[in-house]
């Protein structure tokens, strides 16, 4: 049954298609009655004008110059059907050439790629090697540099990629910054493989020169082969199949680290199938709220008084149970969850600080993407106005490597927030090369030394050194210092005799949830409804050293 709108359309069509063979047929009648009337009436005119015969009938003339207009008009009914035909024709050869190839590289795509890949069993190749090519962290030239100047780049990488492949390899464009290549082979011969996948990335990895700007990125390669004797009935199955296999391999490089390439192994597929399902289950946990903060004690190193906690991110999943924040914030950060994470466990960190003695603080640790939004500064300071929590108690921790993205808009972002009085520490400081200007450029309110250099100060004379100079660096900046991974009493001592500190770690006890943090405070007197109980400048300061000493401390270490 025709809907009306698909009746419209087909009336204009049998119209048109009736009119033409009337005008087809009045076309021949027209050219038959010519040679008819012709016949009688020219002769006459003809001898009529010489004066010899009287003047032709004036019906017959009549009829010849009808039949005259008739020819006229089927001949440019007949023109204006071959232009038609004309144009449509073209507009065919466009449709399939848009079909076929991609507009902004002019490669194939991947409609036009799987056939013409197994083309070349026809043609009595035996083996194909796919490659899968993938530009790492491309969002962010678009981000940086704008589409135009992203869009240059990648019609200068497809240029790169075919001079390094062989002539009769076949390239095509996936989509976005994500290439696939099909080259004939020899698998007995992996090390020429090898040495295409390794000039595909050397290629990419040399720097752009576009619009007045130098573009760096690099490239993830995934390589999987195909013979043809196992090609049963469906070869475009097969191909469909291998660019697939490619493509795990390819997302097996990135998480190796990217700029490089990996061959395809059939765990590998398993090992995806697997992260499928933890970003389900992520999304799925966000939409049930298992994400929960946990929160790690912060200490004055020369009193012992406690100062605030660092909120740690958990995943209380309904199917694995308690899982590690090293398990499910990678994953977070590359399917773009990580700010409804963040800011669903902030929130919650909120509501719970809000029981705690003013005088605590609250730290958030904040991922590098995040800062990525320009609008992260309004979004985090709308939640501290929805929560009522004070600002001048949350101190945000960026990490060193978040400097090197674009330092511009982390100032942005950074000046924003502590103009309302949030507080911004450098959180693992000295893993990531962070320099003098970088540190003037964004005044930080506190320095945290990455536990790495903390924990080797009982065992290296190195690390020892390192972490005087950062201490060093804290006070001549006029900025705090806390050392993270304080294990046991043998760090706590040497940094006791390193300056005035703040510090954390398992030695005053592991990360635990909100409940057992709130029974924590309540029996040391710092929650907000026994602040009219307890003085906390005075003998309150008493009660928190005495309850943050090992023996008040073992529990929470076992049940935390």
């Amino acid at each position: 049954m025709h809907t009306a709108k698909e009746g419209a359309k087909a009336r204009p069509r049998s119209f048109r298609a009736e009119r033409d063979f009337v005008a087809l047929g009045i076309a021949i009648a027209a050219i038959l009655m010519f040679v008819s009337t012709g016949a009688k009436v020219l002769p006459t005119a003809f001898t009529s004008l010489m004066g010899l015969s009287t003047a032709p009938d004036p019906w017959l003339t009549n009829a010849l110059i009808l039949n005259v207009a008739l020819l006229i008009f089927g001949w440019r009914r007949y023109r204006d059907l071959q232009e038609e035909i004309a144009h449509r024709r073209r507009a065919e050869e466009r449709a399939r050439e848009l079909a076929e190839t991609d507009p902004l590289t002019g490669c194939m795509n991947r409609r036009s790629l799987i056939p013409e890949a197994a083309e070349k069993f026809d043609t009595g190749c035996h083996h194909i090697a796919a490659f899968v090519i993938d530009l790492d962290n491309f969002k962010q030239v678009n981000d940086s540099h704008g589409h135009r100047a992203g869009d240059q780049a990648l019609k200068a990488s497809v240029d790169r990629i075919k001079r390094v492949l062989p002539d009769d390899a076949i390239l095509a464009r996936l989509g976005g910054d994500e290439f696939a290549c099909i080259v004939p082979c020899d698998t007995s011969n992996v090390l020429q493989m090898d040495a295409i996948a390794d000039s595909l990335i050397e290629t990419i990895r040399r720097p752009f020169d576009i619009e007045n700007a130098t573009i760096m990125t690099t490239a993830s390669v995934g390589i999987a082969t195909l013979a043809r004797d196992t090609v049963h009935k469906d070869a475009y199955k097969s191909i469909d199949q291998l660019l697939h296999r490619a493509d795990i391999a390819m997302y097996h490089a990135k998480r190796q680290g990217k700029n490089r390439h990996a061959w395809f192994e059939a765990t590998m597929e398993s090992e995806l199938q697997s992260r499928s399902r933890l970003e389900s289950a992520i999304r799925e946990g966000i939409e049930r709220s298992e994400f929960i903060p946990f929160y790690q004690q912060q200490i004055d190193l020369e009193t012992g008084e406690l100062t605030g906690f660092e909120m740690l991110a958990r995943w209380q999943s309904k199917e694995l149970g308690l899982v590690s924040p090293d398990v499910f914030i990678p994953i977070a950060e590359d399917i773009g969850l990580i700010s409804d994470l963040s800011e669903l466990l902030i929130a919650k960190a909120f509501d719970d600080a809000k029981e705690w003695h003013e005088k605590l603080s609250l730290s958030v640790n904040i991922s590098p993407v995040q800062l990525r939004d320009p609008w992260f500064a309004q979004k985090l300071l709308r939640l501290l106005m929805e929560k009522n929590f004070p600002a001048q108690r949350l101190d945000v921790e960026i990490t060193e490597s978040c400097l090197h993205e674009n330092l511009a808009a982390v100032q942005t972002i950074v000046g924003s927030l502590r103009n309302q009085g949030v507080k911004i520490s450098l959180d693992d400081f000295g893993t990531g090369y962070a320099s003098l200007a970088q540190l003037r450029a964004l005044p930080f309110d506190q320095i945290k030394i990455d536990r790495s250099f903390v924990a080797g100060l009982e065992n290296t004379e190195e690390d020892e050194k390192l972490v005087e100079a950062i201490i060093s660096l804290g006070k001549s900046l006029n900025m705090p210092v806390t050392a993270e991974g304080i294990e046991n009493e043998g760090i706590l001592a040497a940094l006791r005799r390193m300056g005035k500190l703040k510090g954390q770690g398992f030695l005053y006890g592991k990360p635990i949830d909100s409940a057992k943090t709130r029974k924590f405070l309540e029996d040391a007197n710092l929650l907000v409804q026994s602040n009219a109980k307890s003085d906390f400048s005075k003998p309150a300061a008493q009660e928190v050293e005495v309850d943050l000493s090992e023996a008040a401390i073992a529990p929470i270490r076992k049940t935390g």
